[in-house]
């Protein structure tokens, strides 16, 4: 497509991926409203990129609605869904695991990710065409020790992703998913892991080129999924 023309949603985007997906973005030409729960954040963000920011929470069904009207009017319509807010977890082993963490990890990363990609869907087939791109993780593609809760809620994502590719294509709706490895983010803090900011190790950036890229593709073709990793992380 032609980033000029896009009309973009982001989710969980007042920072690391999502935060640099919208920056990048706005730097092709693209309309963007930036998506998070926090209010402070999202107002801090959307000033610092130059950006409309919304206040929603993925989990919660008429924040979902009320941000993508929301977007359809401010930006005078919807091309892009951008399907990123996401948490961690606990990260405990099975026998550890409560059944409070699994369902606040699922309620963001499944829920809030299935609750955006029907309310754009709507929009997409009505209009016949869109974009989705849902970004999973390679946790959405091999599970890991530790890993119950995140791995299901990710394994997840690539089943919604796989449906709505093969019910939205006749739409004129490409479907696609993005899954980063190891990405230095605030996401790791706040999953409690120790963090190795090294050069080696992936970045925001690296993420966002992917999904701008994917984006950029022309119309006749789309890239299903993309999995990105750290050439040599050690």
């Amino acid at each position: 497509m032609n980033l000029n023309e896009a009309k973009v949603i982001v989710t969980g985007a007042n920072s690391g991926i999502g935060y640099e997906t919208v920056r990048q973005l706005k730097e092709k030409g693209a309309q963007v409203v930036l998506a998070s729960r926090n209010k402070e954040k999202v107002e801090k963000a959307a000033k610092e990129l130059g950006v409309i920011g919304f206040t929603a929470d993925v989990s919660k069904e008429a924040d979902v609605k009320a941000l993508v009207a929301f977007a359809i009017k401010e930006m005078g319509g919807l091309n892009v869904l951008v399907n990123n807010a996401g948490i961690g977890g606990d990260f405990a082993e099975l026998t550890e695991t409560t059944v409070e963490d699994f369902q606040k990890v699922w309620e963001v990363n499944t829920k809030g990710l299935f609750l955006a990609g029907r309310e754009a869907a709507k929009h997409f087939k009505e209009q016949q065409s869109g974009n989705i791109i849902n970004i999973g993780s390679t946790a959405a593609l091999k599970g890991f020790a530790h890993g119950s809760t995140y791995v299901a809620s990710k394994f997840a994502v690539t089943g919604l992703t796989e449906c709505w590719r093969a019910e939205l294509r006749p739409f004129n709706v490409r479907v696609m998913q993005v899954n980063p490895s190891e990405v230095i983010t605030e996401f790791l803090t706040k999953a409690g892991m120790e963090v190795n900011d090294s050069e080696k190790k992936l970045k925001p950036k690296e993420i966002a080129h992917v999904i701008v890229s994917m984006l950029a593709m022309d119309n006749v073709g789309f890239i299903p999924d993309a999995s990105v990793w750290a050439t040599n992380p050690w």
